[in-house]
């Protein structure tokens, strides 16, 4: 191994195997919780959901060890041309893809499932915002060249908010905002988007509390707010009244306590558990945390909480060792992408967000979020060897 590293002009110390054995770690804790909770399924003629998180965990290891070997530099010249390729696919999904429960996200592959192209979109936006973000470093705070950086961002966010998908809209548009800071975006702006939220927030607060709800209902009517995000809001700001629409959340709650300090164990095959009871819909991928919270108790929810702390902090510690601006900008954004869908997932698991769909990174099920999270460390451990590769050139 180390004779293939030195023939592409790297030194093996500088592959972060510690960030390889923390995503092993929460992919294997994932594989695991992904079976438990589809142990009673039954999907004649596919691989079913236990055998394709495995397939998900291969290929993305390969597509990782491959990614992290090519200079990220190189792919960086193609960023454009990939961020069109994730356009074009995602336009395609807009009109032929496949619809579950309401939304069309997927394209359906015979034999095999469906894929989900929004997730490697969040690939596209980081590789395509890096580039632009690198050569127009010095212009970014200028109107003209942000409102072009805005724009291009808002491309696949659009395509994905229609699928409707708006969770995963809202990592990335956070992924973006964080982009633009570490790209040297002048505090200015900062300081101006700051005001500009708390504002917003204050405004929701206002709209949520009014007794009719007259200005969300009128934003209901003129489809910028879609019925069920409004009965989602209610559900989070008045659960009382809205039981109906927040049982999966209150019953997310009761599993996760009901696994207490150890947990019920691995596989619990009691009636009272989520998966077995049919208390919560699709626990497999949005209520992941539930299941890991009643099968392996706080120990368990600690450890899934503690491995994506630690793979963030690596992203952040590799990014900060590198001497080129792309590089600091893939591997925090990459870090901020993961940290805040994680935050989202658990959050709506244990109620302190509104219900809405994300995956937790590396756990729940999913080949598209699976693989594209592991190509998304490849990258990171392609910024730490870059800095081998510059101090071999030396010599």
């Amino acid at each position: 191994m180390k004779k293939i590293f030195r023939k592409l002009g790297y030194k093996i110390e500088n592959y972060d195997f510690r960030l390889i054995v923390y995503v092993l770690l929460l992919s294997i804790i994932g594989v695991l919780m992904v079976h438990s909770a589809t142990v009673n399924e039954v999907e004649e003629g596919l691989l079913d959901t236990t055998q394709k998180q495995i397939l998900g965990v291969i290929i993305g290891l390969i597509s990782m060890v491959v990614i992290s070997l090519i200079d990220y530099k190189k792919i960086l010249k193609f960023a454009a041309l990939i961020f069109i390729l994730n356009v074009a696919v995602l336009i395609y999904v807009k009109f032929a893809g496949t619809t579950y429960l309401g939304a069309r996200r997927w394209i359906s592959v015979p034999g095999f499932g469906t894929i989900q192209p929004s997730e490697f979109s969040k690939i596209a936006v980081i590789l395509v915002g890096t580039a632009f973000l690198c050569r127009f470093r010095d212009k970014i705070s200028t109107i003209p060249i942000l409102l072009l950086y805005l724009a291009i961002a808002a491309v696949p966010c659009f395509l994905i908010l229609v699928q409707p998908a708006l969770s995963t809209t809202i990592v990335i548009f956070v992924t973006v905002i964080v982009m633009l800071y570490l790209g040297g975006i002048s505090s200015r702006w900062v300081y101006g988007v700051s005001i500009v939220v708390a504002v917003l927030a204050v405004l929701l607060l206002f709209a949520v509390y009014q007794p009719d709800q007259a200005i969300l209902n009128d934003l209901v009517e003129k489809n910028i707010l879609r019925p069920h995000q409004l009965n989602r809001i209610n559900a989070f700001f008045f659960p009382s009244e809205h039981r109906d629409l927040v049982y999966q959340q209150t019953n997310s709650i009761m599993a996760i306590g009901s696994g207490q300090f150890f947990g019920k164990g691995l596989n619990t095959t009691t009636y009272e558990s989520v998966k077995n009871g049919n208390f919560l819909s699709e626990e497999q991928c949005d209520f992941i945390f539930a299941v890991v919270g009643e099968e392996l108790g706080f120990v368990g929810s600690v450890l899934i909480i503690a491995l994506i702390g630690l793979i963030v902090y690596e992203c952040i510690r590799i990014s900060r060792v590198t001497n080129y601006v792309g590089g600091v900008i893939i591997g925090c954004s990459i870090a901020a992408l993961l940290g805040v869908q994680s935050f989202i997932n658990i959050g709506v698991a244990t109620l302190v967000l509104p219900n809405t769909g994300v995956p937790l990174p590396f756990v729940s099920a999913g080949m598209s979020s699976l693989v594209s999270s592991f190509m998304m460390i490849g990258f990171v451990l392609n910024v730490g060897l870059q800095r081998g590769r510059l101090e071999l050139n030396r010599r």
